[in-house]
């Protein structure tokens, strides 16, 4: 079996167990394959942490589930040193953040020290205790997700905490049509006593993870479209260029993190819809999910309730497609 035959038979089965939400799934398997981290917000009840374990468990690799609360410690991810009475010596006993796949649930739930231990995991996929630092495997992945319309007991994520995130996928809810045929499915499963997570194929090798992220780099992409790409970034910076009413809605635009994320999910995007090359539409495709969370809105935008999705929206109909 081919490396995209096996990543599209898991989004097949996926898409089997989280009905109507084709769309989160997609990001799912786009942060795979471009080796990134992913936020996933909504409301209660929209399949967001199920979506994130049937995945996982479609994986070969160690899965580790954190709920994130107001007493969490930075210790209780990374890990901490143990001392051992026998010889009067320290050992250090990794914490879930060394798993493979690590779903932090309800990430905003805990405060900002708590979320900053993860950046150092996320973005050097190493982790330092004291004077001594240990290396993460090739294959992490950590998925977030966070309820939107809960605020007390909640905090923000940061600006760079949230820069770490490949993707910030937001979740709606589903059509009657597909909530009928979740109740149906959710039904069948309690009746037969089985998982809704329960990963009934054969699980994608580390092999075909790592061999498939080598051939999203290897899409090929013209100079024209690499340029328009940095041209679209660069104008949420400054927007005015493009068009004066956006001037004063931005207060700071996304930094070349947030190309380089764009280019990385508009290759993975083109290479899981088959093909060899990227095109305007997969950058067009991508571009909300990469670069919600890299833009601050300024307070005009804000007291006229424009969103950030708005704002990109205008900004693709008005930066040229070459």
């Amino acid at each position: 079996m081919s490396d995209l035959s096996a990543i599209k038979s898991l989004e097949h089965y996926i898409n089997q167990r989280i009905l109507g939400q084709e769309r989160l799934v997609t990001r799912l398997l786009v942060a795979l394959l471009a080796d990134g981290h992913l936020l996933v917000e909504g409301a209660p009840g929209l399949a967001k942490t199920s979506a994130v374990k049937v995945l996982a468990y479609g994986i070969e690799g160690d899965f580790h589930r954190i709920q994130f609360t107001p007493d969490l410690l930075p210790a209780d991810l990374t890990g901490t040193e143990v001392f051992r009475p026998q010889d009067g010596s320290f050992s250090f006993q990794k914490g879930p953040v060394f798993h493979n796949f690590v779903l932090a649930d309800e990430i905003n739930r805990s405060p900002a020290k708590v979320q900053s231990a993860l950046l150092e995991a996320m973005a050097e996929r190493q982790v330092t205790i004291g004077r001594t630092t240990y290396p993460l495997d090739d294959l992490f992945l950590v998925m977030a997700t966070q309820n939107p319309i809960e605020q007390e007991g909640t905090y923000p994520l940061p600006e760079a905490q949230r820069d770490r995130f490949l993707l910030h996928v937001r979740v709606d809810y589903p059509t009657p049509d597909n909530e009928q045929r979740i109740l149906r499915l959710v039904r069948e499963q309690m009746r037969e006593g089985k998982s809704l997570e329960e990963y009934a194929g054969e699980k994608v090798s580390r092999t075909t993870i790592l061999s498939a992220r080598k051939a999203v780099l290897s899409l090929h992409m013209v100079d024209e479209l690499e340029q328009y790409m940095v041209q679209l970034v660069a104008a949420t910076r400054n927007p005015g260029l493009y068009d004066r009413e956006l001037e004063n809605m931005i207060a700071y635009g996304a930094s070349p993190r947030g190309t380089i994320a764009l280019d990385l999910a508009s290759r993975a995007y083109a290479w899981l819809d088959g093909r060899d090359y990227v095109s305007p539409g997969d950058i067009h495709a991508i571009a909300a999910d990469v670069l919600r969370h890299r833009i601050l809105l300024g307070y005009e935008a804000e007291a006229d309730g424009v969103t950030t999705d708005e704002v990109i929206r205008r900004l693709i109909s008005l930066v040229p497609v070459p």
